[in-house]
């Protein structure tokens, strides 16, 4: 599983972006993917475990969110 870094989550707008480790870029994160992980909201510079999913439009997402 990647470990990256919250850099920016918005509650109000249900979405924010990981920044990963190893220097791969970001991934988007869902609010959905963090309230099925037992969060309510992800804050700054909170280190997170995560897989990553291709959806129907062809996105990548972060799911199975975990505190690392």
């Amino acid at each position: 599983m990647p470990i990256g870094t919250v850099k920016f989550f918005n509650t109000d707008k249900g979405y924010g972006f990981i920044e990963n480790e190893d220097g791969s870029g970001d991934s988007f994160v869902h609010i959905t993917a963090v309230q099925a992980a037992g969060m309510q909201v992800l804050n700054k510079d909170q280190r997170i475990s995560y897989e990553l999913e291709t959806g129907r439009n062809g996105k990548v997402s972060a799911i199975n969110l975990e505190q690392a």
